[in-house]
């Protein structure tokens, strides 16, 4: 049932983690603060809890209210996963590194029609639309390590693609309007609750587009097609009958398979939640590996030196990293994130799911520089 403690007047807190998962107590704290607002009425934490903004971050929360400020500024944030239909072993790395680094420039196709296509009502902050952003997302090509489920469908001769980003700045500007005059749960049924709803479901959506316009722009650039595996929000709210579930970095299990990444110097892991998961982990497991240092601590830790700096823009398994900020790279350096194996172990052992295959990163695109306009230009 996972390490589970009731504190007299405050919702039970549940802990799906071993003693070896690195859980901050600053994180385990939040969740008690959290667990002790009221209409709160369960909350789960994951073995990739972290400290975080408004409340951990790897954690499901059930209550009577919405909290947008559980959900985060970047309502819809999630993984897609893609299988192409392309062999892995005919892959280049440098040679795919080269053509995969555009897919971090803005995207300039028919945003309009994309919009349109998929019933979305345009917004000021569209331009945005098929990028990756900052943070930890990223687009990366696999290929697979190992497949532990045959039936599952995972072809182990062909490369995939991971797609992590969000809603961009519509889940920023959604918070923003909700915390302006500072954090309050919103009654579901009230007007100002639905007005949430109605945005957080375009923000969802979108986001679900931005994953899917990614994808297709690494395809097209490694001149194949990608055919959809799984798709997940990782920050959202869901309705159930029993009370508003809120996923603060947590993924779904009760939509299908999962990926569950590790830092960009790990495997990533394709996992079928379990039905018999215990009701406590509220329908929902780790989303990733989960910070260890945050990422200002990281800054001076790792990336001072060039050789530093050479070392992160490849992986062990010597892949490529493209990320051109150097701050950025130093944040998301592996040694930043838990080891996902101990992740993946947790989620097993608490029966909240199952492993089916595992991938090893090749091209991980995050962030390029900004390019200088050509001398002509500039005159």
């Amino acid at each position: 049932m996972g390490n589970s403690h009731h504190v007299d007047g405050r919702a039970p807190v549940h802990g799906f983690y071993s003693s070896s998962s690195w859980i901050e107590g600053a994180a385990v704290r939040q969740l008690e603060m959290v667990a002790d607002l009221d209409g709160v009425r369960a909350v789960a934490g994951l073995p990739d809890l972290h400290p975080g903004k408004f409340g951990p971050v790897g954690c499901a929360i059930l209550a009577d209210h919405i909290h947008p400020g559980f959900v985060g500024s970047d309502a819809g944030c999630g993984m897609a996963l893609y299988q192409l239909d392309l062999a892995s072993r005919r892959i280049r790395v440098d040679k795919a590194a080269d053509r995969l680094r555009d897919v971090a420039k803005p995207y300039d196709g028919d945003i309009a029609g994309e919009l349109a296509a998929h019933e979305l009502a345009p917004s000021d902050l569209d331009a945005s639309l098929g990028t990756i952003g900052g943070g930890n997302h990223f687009c990366e090509l696999q290929a697979v390590e190992q497949v532990f489920d045959e039936t599952a469908g995972i072809d182990r001769d062909r490369a995939f693609l991971l797609v992590h980003s969000g809603s961009r700045g519509l889940g920023h500007a959604l918070l923003e309007r909700h915390v302006a005059d500072g954090l309050k749960p919103l009654a579901p049924d009230s007007a100002e609750g639905q007005s949430y709803l109605v945005a957080h479901d375009h923000a969802l959506r979108w986001a679900r587009l931005n994953r899917d316009v990614i994808a297709r722009r690494a395809a097209s650039a490694l001149r194949c097609e990608a055919d959809p595996v799984c798709e997940c929000s990782h920050n959202c709210v869901v309705h159930r009958s029993e009370g508003v579930l809120h996923r603060k970095g947590a993924a779904p299990s009760d939509q299908g398979l999962v990926v569950v990444p590790g830092s960009r110097g790990a495997l990533s892991y394709l996992v079928a939640p379990l039905a018999t998961a215990p009701k406590e982990a509220l329908w929902s497991i780790a989303h990733g590996a989960g910070r260890k240092f945050d990422r200002s601590s990281m800054i001076g830790r790792v990336g001072a030196t060039r050789s530093d700096r050479e070392r992160l823009a490849r992986n062990p398994f010597g892949g490529r990293v493209i990320c051109e900020d150097r701050a950025l790279l130093a944040e998301e350096a592996p040694e930043a994130y838990k080891p996902i194996a101990g992740v993946i172990a947790d989620l097993e052992s608490f029966g909240l799911a199952r492993v089916v295959a595992s991938f090893r990163p090749l091209v991980t695109v995050k962030k390029i520089a900004v390019e200088r306009r050509h001398k002509e230009d500039r005159r």
